[in-house]
């Protein structure tokens, strides 16, 4: 495939190098979009995580041609510091991270969430979050903090 086209958080890049670059890759060393994160490398810790077409997707493991004409919104596309989305607001509110590496991974996890249910129950959330890991114990308050952006009491 020649050049890759895609939008990154409402702006169009054109990329002409190796389609087989990982998106990750692209987003952090040539976009400088630094919150999206290499875990393992292998799709299974969620700390890449970003929407594709508004579907999550592990940026690690996605070679950047499966992106053409297609829209990512990575953790810095969700909110601005003057104006945080929910997630983000709700995060801070319930100091749902601890060391922060795994919190962009699990925002856009989040996000898609919402984006597709709205109103989530518990089982919702866990079943959604599954495949985020994190190693500090946040989990309870991670989960408040999703009911919370959601409009849920906690």
């Amino acid at each position: 495939m020649g050049s890759v086209d895609f939008v990154v958080n409402g702006a169009r890049h054109v990329f002409d190098g190796d389609g087989n670059t990982s998106l990750l890759e692209v987003l952090r060393d040539t976009l400088g979009l630094k919150g999206s994160r290499l875990g393992c490398g292998a799709n299974q810790c969620g700390a890449c995580f970003v929407l594709v077409d508004g579907a999550v997707a592990a940026s690690c493991d996605t070679p950047l041609w499966a992106v053409h004409n297609k829209s990512v919104t990575t953790v810095e596309g969700l909110g601005r510091p003057g104006s945080p989305h929910p997630l983000q607001a709700a995060f801070i509110a319930e100091q749902a991270a601890q060391c922060g590496y795994c919190t962009s991974g699990i925002l856009i996890a989040a996000a898609g969430l919402l984006a597709r249910c709205p109103k989530p129950n518990e089982d919702d959330i866990r079943s959604a979050l599954g495949r985020n890991l994190c190693r500090c114990g946040s989990h309870n308050r991670v989960i408040r903090a999703v009911l919370r952006a959601s409009g849920q009491a906690v």
